[in-house]
C-alpha cells in the first residue's frame, strides 16, 4: 500500500516541478529586507536543521521536514512535503537508511535544481548491533560509510523502515557530528562561494561547541561508577562506542522493533545484575515494554532527548542541540552515578 501511495505522491510532485523551477528563476530566494540572496534549505532531522542554521547564519532559510514530536523512524512525506523539497535549494538528510523516502525523492528530483546532501557521507559509522528483527549478531566497529551501503530494494520499504547494517544515530556523537556539519558547510560553499569565509567561521564556532560537549561526555564516562544505561530504544550506540557508556536497549534501532519474550527476560535479568535503578524514556517515544520493565525491576523513570526531532515544548522553551545535549549529560550523570 505504501508503495502505491508513494507512486501517487511522485506523480503529484512531477506536476509541480515546472512551477517550482519557475519560482526559482524569478528571484524567489532574494530577501528584499537586507539585499542578500538566501539559500532555502529543507532538512529531515533536527540536528541537521540546527547545524545548517549555525553555519549559514542570515544567509540561509531553514525548514524542517519532520513535525515537532514525530517519530523520525516511521515518518512518511506528504505530497506537500515533496513539493517543498522540490522548491528548496538544498535538501539535507541523514542517510544510513534513516529516511527511506530520501533515495526515492533523489531519483524523482535528479533532473531538477534541488541539491540532495547526505550528511553522513564520508563519516565513520558503526555497525548496528541492537536490531531485534535481525537474526544473529553484528560485530560493532568503525566502518567507512560508502555509497553502496544504502542500496536497498523497493520491497524493503513497502511495509517497514530498515536501517541496514549501520547505526544511523550519528548526530548523537558530538565528535562525529562535526563530520555532518562539514558536509553541510561544503554544500553551502558550493552554492555561494563568495561567502566561504563566513561559512567557515560559523562552522569553526560550531565545531568548538561540539568539541566542548565531546569533552564533557569523556569526563562523565571516566568518572562514572557504573556506565550502564537502560534506554527505551537502541539510539545510543555511538555513546557506547566513543565513551564506553553501555546501553541496554529495550527496542532495536527503531522503537517499533520490540524484543521477543526471551529477549525481554534477558533484558530484565541483565538490568538486575547491573543493579540498574532507572529506565530512561525519550521525548518522542512511548514504550509500553519499557514501562513493563520499569515496574518489573522497580526502577525510577528518567528522560533523555534523542534529538531526532524537537517537541513543541522544546520550541517554546528555546531549546537547541547544545542545551538538549547538556540536559542529556545531567540525565546520564544521575543514571550512571546514583546508587
Amino acid at each position: 500500500m505504501k508503495k502505491y501511495l508513494f507512486i501517487s505522491l511522485v506523480l503529484i510532485l512531477s506536476m509541480f516541478l515546472s512551477a517550482c523551477n519557475q519560482a526559482k528563476t524569478t528571484g524567489n530566494n532574494f530577501d528584499q529586507s537586507d539585499g542578500k540572496e538566501s539559500i532555502n534549505i529543507m532538512t529531515s532531522l533536527y540536528p541537521l536543521q540546527y547545524f545548517s542554521e549555525r553555519i549559514g547564519g542570515d544567509l540561509v532559510k531553514v525548514e524542517s521536514l519532520l513535525p515537532p514530536g514525530s517519530d523520525a523512524h516511521t515518518f512518511e512525506p506528504t505530497s506537500k512535503d515533496m513539493i517543498s523539497i522540490a522548491e528548496s535549494d538544498l535538501f539535507i538528510y541523514n542517510g544510513l537508511g534513516m529516511e527511506s523516502y530520501a533515495e526515492k525523492i533523489t531519483k524523482s528530483l535528479e533532473n531538477e535544481d534541488t541539491i540532495m546532501v547526505e550528511a553522513t557521507k564520508g563519516v565513520d559509522v558503526i555497525a548496528s548491533s541492537h536490531d531485534h528483527s535481525e537474526e544473529g549478531d553484528h560485530e560493532e566497529g568503525e566502518a567507512a560509510h560508502e555509497e553502496e551501503h544504502h542500496e536497498e530494494s523497493d520491497a524493503d520499504h513497502e511495509e517497514e523502515h530498515h536501517h541496514g547494517d549501520y547505526d544511523p544515530h550519528v548526530w548523537l556523537d558530538p565528535n562525529r557530528a562535526i563530520g555532518l556539519a562539514e558536509n553541510i558547510r561544503d554544500a553551502l560553499i558550493d552554492l555561494q562561494p563568495e561567502h566561504k569565509d563566513a561559512f567557515n567561521q560559523n562552522f569553526n564556532d560550531l565545531k568548538k561547541d561540539l568539541q566542548s560537549i565531546d569533552a564533557e561526555f569523556k569526563s562523565l564516562a571516566q568518572e562514572s561508577d557504573h556506565p550502564e544505561i537502560l534506554v527505551s530504544h537502541a539510539a545510543y550506540g555511538y555513546w557506547e562506542h566513543a565513551y564506553g557508556i553501555e546501553q541496554l536497549a529495550v527496542a532495536g534501532l527503531s522503537p517499533t522493533d520490540e524484543p521477543s519474550q526471551k529477549e525481554l527476560k534477558e533484558i530484565i535479568e541483565t538490568a538486575q545484575e547491573h543493579s540498574i535503578h532507572y529506565v530512561i524514556f525519550e521525548q518522542n517515544v512511548t514504550s509500553r515494554v519499557a514501562e513493563i520493565i520499569q515496574k518489573e525491576i522497580n526502577a525510577k523513570p528518567l528522560h533523555i532527548h534523542n534529538l531526532s526531532v524537537v517537541t513543541e515544548s522544546d520550541i517554546k522553551n528555546g531549546e537547541n542541540y547544545m542545551t538538549l545535549m547538556k540536559k542529556n549529560l545531567k540525565t546520564l550523570d544521575q543514571a550512571m552515578n546514583d546508587e
